[in-house]
């Protein structure tokens, strides 16, 4: 069948889903703009996405690939990661072709983010789904007549089976920042990084791709335009306290981000600022 978009009902809030090639399918939210599933055509999926997750507006959902901007975690005086996860976004274009469907969905500034972040702001995420790959392109364009900074994310929920079975690899030697030790910076020294206790880290000016050895699960994945990597996991703890998560979802997932954590982007007037996040199936 030819690769089609379709808008649907997504546990009560609207969302398009996007068929491609082979059977491999997404989902992507008005709520957020968010994407919420990827299907390969071996009939995986590869997102993780809390069976508690709020679908009303009233909070962000946990899962998916959150957009995070203008503010990456509590790096400022914004609300956590920003404000868009709970905004409604339009659909900008959609196609498809006979190896692709591609989606873009964009929101921009009204009176109530100029309350909380006096600038004005276009955002577009533009979703790519081909057969075992998914693109993910984020572009900030200032619109104003004064320059703007933000940090920001593609927090990338990934699927696992049993998270401590998974390897990262791709982060040797890359000075990271631990959260978890009071935001140490540390030089990674280890091949791959193993999930053991609750990890939160942002590994700075990142070259490499990484690998995501999980078995059937196992991604490749590269950014663009994103200088960091977020490896975040919250472990039992910290799982248990969140309560749009189920007790042992901590175990299913692994959020690998693209993100502008470390230094702030300066966009001026009428220019444009891009990233990317790309997934492969391996």
């Amino acid at each position: 069948m030819k690769p089609y978009i379709e808008t649907i009902d997504f546990h009560g809030t609207e969302a398009l889903r996007l068929h491609g090639p082979k059977g491999c399918s997404a989902v992507i939210s008005r709520l957020g703009g968010q994407v919420l599933s990827w299907v390969t055509p071996d009939g995986r999926e590869r997102l993780f996405l809390s069976d508690k997750a709020v679908f009303d507006g009233s909070k962000p959902i946990r899962g998916g690939v959150p957009v995070c901007f203008p503010q990456f975690a509590e790096q400022g005086g914004l609300p956590r990661h920003g404000f868009l996860r709970t905004r409604r976004w339009e659909v900008a274009a959609q196609r498809s072709g006979d190896d692709y469907a591609l989606v873009t969905m964009e929101t921009s500034d009204d009176e109530a983010t100029r309350q909380l972040w006096p600038h004005a702001f276009r955002v577009e995420l533009t979703l790519m789904l081909e057969t075992d790959r998914i693109d993910l392109e984020l572009c900030v364009a200032n619109t104003g007549e004064s320059e703007f900074d933000f940090t920001g994310a593609l927090h990338t929920y990934l699927r696992t089976i049993q998270v401590e079975d998974v390897a990262l690899e791709g982060l040797y030697g890359y000075n990271y920042c631990d959260v978890t030790k009071g935001r140490q910076v540390v030089r990674e020294t280890g091949t791959h990084l193993s999930v053991e206790q609750e990890v939160d880290r942002i590994y700075r000016d990142v070259g490499r791709p990484q690998l995501l050895q999980a078995g059937n699960l196992s991604l490749g994945i590269q950014s663009q335009g994103f200088p960091d990597v977020v490896v975040w996991n919250p472990w039992v703890e910290q799982c248990a306290a969140l309560p749009d998560m189920p007790a042992d979802g901590w175990r299913h997932m692994l959020c690998v981000e693209a993100a502008v954590a470390t230094e702030a982007v300066t966009v001026e007037p009428g220019d444009e600022w891009y990233g990317r996040q790309t997934l492969v199936a391996v």
